[in-house]
């Protein structure tokens, strides 16, 4: 990269556990370790600034005035206030380009930014919020009939995507996640989208943290338990597990959400660890057998990653980015519905050697996507972006003289 863009990106979430946050923690990582100019503003329970050689990460508390979208995650209706203080930080900071990473309370705002301020915006999809929005008025809705709960739902998501795709329409660089995303976006809104692909941490998650003894095969399961994860199915693999004489399974849980209590209803052998991290979630990784991955929602599926990465075959859905993590009967399978879960999973149990195979392969496709590797390309992809606008560059922007660090953001 001959002159690297001065990035402000503005993260849905940064301290939650989700792949978006994972993956700005590690951007913001991989900026610090090149010293790449990088702003990072985001949202958070207490107001700080961190500021480094060349990173400096602004966090802006959320108010109480907006609505809970799970357990973690949160709107703020009222973000909007910190607009004066974030503006000057962007003045000052003079980035090349502003990078969102969907339609949240900050993403927004830097929406808001970029559009007066004339600079530069890139967005990337991380999350299907429409097929998000659909299923979870399908769990509100239960007492509707089925015909009318199907019509309902198909209005929403039909809604919610065409919201979307009015807001990736903004963009000036788009950038996502699966190729059938990258296709979507291109269509409706006719702009070259790049690919923003996950990485994965394989010193953390490795097979060597493997410490778990005993017989019983264990199915694993991380993510959030919400009902876009699809996350009853797991009861009904267990169900499909037991009928065909496959009792010696047990299901290893990691992860909240509202869907918790049903599952700890419905799951006769499972273990519930609640949400972990560092270490202790890569012991919990390796000392699963397979990976149960019922969404049908996920656009990547960075869970799926750090799985394989830690030498675990993945069974996940034909819908999705998920899917596109996998090399059938290699690294994993993928499967339609409960009954092929079970039948994938029981081969496993019942051929050792396949699935030692397997694991091998697994962590050898894992050890392929670097984090490094990942964010290259995406910059490469910010410059050919910004190359290619008229008088790229030509008009240099002026730092503000006013904007001084001293303490918090607030």
């Amino acid at each position: 990269m001959n002159q690297v863009a001065r990035v402000a990106f503005f993260p849905d979430t940064y301290d939650e556990v989700d792949g978006v946050a994972n993956t700005s923690r590690q951007l913001e990582a991989f900026a610090r370790k090149r010293e790449l100019p990088f702003l990072i503003v985001c949202a958070g329970a207490a107001e700080s600034i961190i500021r480094g050689r060349s990173v400096t990460r602004l966090t802006y508390r959320r108010s109480r005035f907006g609505f809970p979208l799970d357990k973690s995650h949160f709107f703020d209706l009222a973000f909007w206030r910190h607009y004066q203080q974030v503006e000057k930080a962007i003045v000052h900071f003079m980035p090349d380009l502003i990078h969102v990473t969907g339609p949240s309370d900050v993403g927004q705002l830097g929406v808001l930014l970029a559009r007066r301020l004339q600079i530069p915006l890139a967005i990337s999809w991380h999350t299907n919020l429409d097929q998000y929005a659909e299923r979870r008025a399908a769990a509100l809705l239960p007492f509707l009939p089925s015909s009318w709960l199907s019509g309902v739902g198909s209005s929403i998501r039909d809604t919610s995507r065409a919201a979307l795709l009015w807001f990736y329409g903004l963009g000036e660089m788009l950038f996502a996640p699966n190729p059938e995303l990258m296709d979507m976006l291109a269509k409706a809104t006719g702009k070259t989208v790049c690919p923003m692909h996950r990485g994965v941490d394989t010193t953390l998650f490795s097979p060597q943290r493997r410490d778990r003894g005993g017989r019983e095969f264990v199915i694993g399961y991380v993510g959030r338990l919400t009902v876009e994860k699809n996350i009853r199915l797991l009861a009904d693999i267990e169900k499909s597990l037991h009928e065909s004489g496959l009792s010696s399974v047990r299901f290893s849980i990691v992860g909240q959400g509202s869907e918790e209590n049903w599952l700890k209803a419905n799951l006769r052998r499972a273990d519930f660890a609640g949400v972990l991290r560092g270490e202790a979630l890569a012991r919990a990784y390796a000392n699963m057998d397979v990976f149960a991955f019922p969404s049908r929602t996920d656009t990547f599926g960075n869970v799926v990653l750090e799985a394989l990465a830690s030498a675990v075959p993945a069974i996940v859905t034909e819908s999705g980015g998920p899917q596109f993590l996998i090399r059938t009967d290699e690294t994993g399978f993928i499967a339609r519905n409960a009954a092929e879960f079970a039948s994938h999973i029981g081969g496993l149990v019942e051929q050792p050697a396949r699935l030692e195979r397997m694991r091998h392969a697994a962590r050898t496709d894992a050890l392929d996507a670097s984090w490094d590797s990942i964010f290259e390309r995406m910059y490469a992809d910010y410059e050919r972006g910004l190359r290619a606008r008229p008088h790229a560059r030509s008009k240099p922007r002026v730092r503000s003289p006013g904007f001084v660090v001293t303490s918090g953001p607030g």
